[in-house]
């Protein structure tokens, strides 16, 4: 039987979710697993009681074995050898005059190909360069277009919110972000404050949105007329953080009010302040 394992891949940072079936493994522990590109390091970071849903767990990559002092020291070889490979990529880049902008070259665990990054504004052709790589190097070569979303996630950074970029530090969205997502988080439309540092929109955006999403429907929308007694006021504002809703008067003095205060008459369909008997 299939135990799960969740992990994070020693290169790039991101979080998966592996699959074993004779080794008991437990956090902290590093281990071989094979993933869609080759044999890399990864750390178990926790060994869930309950598993993911299906769709992670369709994903979920091979653990080879434990990981041995000899594929510790591999390692340690390999990321001086992405070095000198790095360097050499972008030499005969220039002397080939290509219009592509290197962005990391990677070594994997087995030693039988070199994977080098790139970006790039539109096709490039490159089997001048592979040639001259493969010549050099004595393996194979693989090059991969990417876009700047997987660029920031390899090369990391810092975001405006002083933490690792998510897309670095955790598992890649799966979704598009939207700017539909930042208007159901109430965030000013505004470019800097919203884009991270690939330029995109920011990866918390879907993180976070399903859950304002739901907190949402809890809320009275901007505008919404609520009626306390005879009387009735225009809701302003809304803050999901504190649940808090602000209000106007008919004599324009403001108030808040938590919104699980407000809630709808049962005959009139109209939204109320319940106010002390």
């Amino acid at each position: 039987m299939r135990k799960l394992v969740k992990l994070r891949i020693i290169y790039n940072s991101n979080i998966t979710i592996g699959y074993v079936k004779k080794l008991d493994l437990v956090p902290g522990d590093i281990v071989v697993a094979e993933t869609e590109h080759g044999s890399e390091l990864a750390k178990t970071l926790s060994v869930p009681e309950t598993p993911p849903d299906q769709s992670v767990v369709k994903k979920a990559i091979k653990i080879i074995r434990v990981a041995t002092e000899q594929d510790l020291e591999k390692n340690e070889e390999n990321l001086a050898q992405n070095e000198i490979a790095y360097t050499t990529c972008r030499e005969k880049i220039s002397k080939h005059k290509l219009p592509m902008k290197l962005v990391a070259a990677h070594h994997f665990l087995e030693g039988n190909k070199i994977l080098f990054y790139f970006t790039s504004e539109g096709r490039v052709d490159f089997r001048g360069l592979v040639k001259d790589l493969a010549a050099i190097f004595k393996t194979r070569i693989e090059l991969r277009q990417i876009g700047v979303r997987d660029e920031a996630q390899i090369e990391g950074g810092i975001g405006i919110c002083g933490l690792r970029l998510c897309c670095h530090a955790c598992k890649p969205m799966t979704q598009p972000v939207s700017i539909k997502m930042a208007k159901e988080q109430n965030l000013a439309l505004n470019s800097s404050k919203i884009s991270g540092a690939c330029g995109r929109l920011l990866c918390c955006l879907g993180y976070e949105y399903d859950t304002y999403k739901d907190l949402n429907k809890k809320f009275p929308r901007v505008g919404a007329k609520i009626w306390i007694g005879d009387d009735k006021a225009i809701v302003k504002d809304i803050n999901i953080q504190n649940g808090m809703v602000k209000m106007m008067k008919e004599d324009h003095t403001y108030f808040e009010i938590p919104y699980d205060k407000i809630k709808t008459n049962k005959i009139t369909g109209k939204k109320v302040i319940e106010t002390e008997k």
